[in-house]
């Protein structure tokens, strides 16, 4: 199990930080941190995920549509926005400091309920728990398109979230099972 695995650790040498990238990467926390911090607004983090969390159930949820994944989009984009110049984290950054700690997860959920939007929205298919409402049969069954679709996304910002993401594309190979609609009439 997990715990073993990590009480298993503590007895390992602890890693050098003695690195660049390590201070890199520490400059940067301590950067994002001070940043979320100084915000000073009025809305706290709750209120926001809350926000986060209707517009996922819908625009983004099992059954979706382009126009409805554009308007997600569109919201979660003016949330991280909303997040960005109206959060609120009480509290010292110093210490244990819950409300940050949920802020920063919470940037991370916003950028990644656009990634998921994204990608539905570039999908013009349906497929397994995916299901985009213009892409059905006549009997209201899954719509699949292989031809253009058959690969593993990994959409990626780069640089910064300001900009589109990018999809970077794996092909699927399969050997031991034969690809096909899945079929819940039989």
């Amino acid at each position: 199990t997990i715990q073993n695995y990590l009480a298993d650790q503590a007895l390992w040498p602890k890693l050098s930080t003695d690195l660049p990238e390590f201070a890199e990467a520490e400059a940067g926390v301590k950067k994002e941190i001070d940043r979320l911090m100084g915000i000073q607004g009025k809305r706290s983090v709750d209120s926001i995920h809350k926000e986060l969390g209707h517009i996922l159930w819908e625009h983004v949820g099992m059954g979706r549509t382009k126009e409805g994944l554009e308007e997600g989009l569109k919201k979660m984009k003016a949330l991280r926005e909303e997040f960005n110049k109206n959060l609120f984290i009480p509290g010292k950054k110093e210490g244990l400091n819950v409300e940050l700690d949920k802020a920063i997860h919470l940037r991370d959920f916003i950028l990644m309920g656009e990634l998921i939007a994204y990608d539905a929205l570039h999908r013009n298919e349906s497929c397994g728990g995916h299901f985009r409402e213009e892409y059905q049969t006549e009997e209201g069954e899954a719509k699949r398109d292989d031809e253009h679709f058959f690969y593993v996304g990994c959409w990626e910002y780069q640089g910064n979230d300001t900009t589109a993401p990018v999809l970077n594309k794996e092909p699927l190979e399969y050997e031991a099972i034969k690809v096909q609609t899945r079929n819940y009439k039989n």
